[in-house]
């Protein structure tokens, strides 16, 4: 069992930057990938960003390229999701997931836990 918890969240400007982290209990957390996702009011979930269990390997949606960008600290048991050059449109509530693959997934419905999340709010 793996318990995730977000914090990080909060209302930023356009332009602006925020850093997201989550933290993961147990003493495995290596040996998860781990992902982003986030849900607009109205929206499906979406896979923003994933890291494999060593993070050597990351990936990123096209709409978040270039902006974002998610790390690991395997002795912290944490995942990161910097966010730069925020939008309005990057506005919703942000999950972080875990998976037992060792590259992790674009599917949601691949992950096997999930955070609380944490909100995002972009004014313009």
């Amino acid at each position: 069992q793996v318990q995730l918890v977000e914090s990080g969240g909060g209302l930023v400007q356009a332009g602006g930057s925020l850093r997201l982290s989550c933290a993961a209990s147990g003493r495995t957390f290596s040996t998860y990938a781990m992902g982003w996702f986030r849900q607009a009011p109205g929206k499906e979930r979406e896979f923003v960003a994933r890291i494999s269990r060593s993070g050597g390997r990351t990936y990123y949606a096209d709409s978040v390229k270039g902006r974002f960008t998610i790390s690991r600290d395997n002795a912290k048991n944490t995942v990161y999701l910097q966010m730069n050059s925020l939008k309005p449109e990057d506005t919703a509530v942000y999950y972080c997931a875990a998976d037992r693959d060792v590259l992790g997934s674009r599917d949601k419905n691949d992950y096997d836990y999930w955070g609380q999340g944490t909100q995002v709010t972009v004014s313009s």
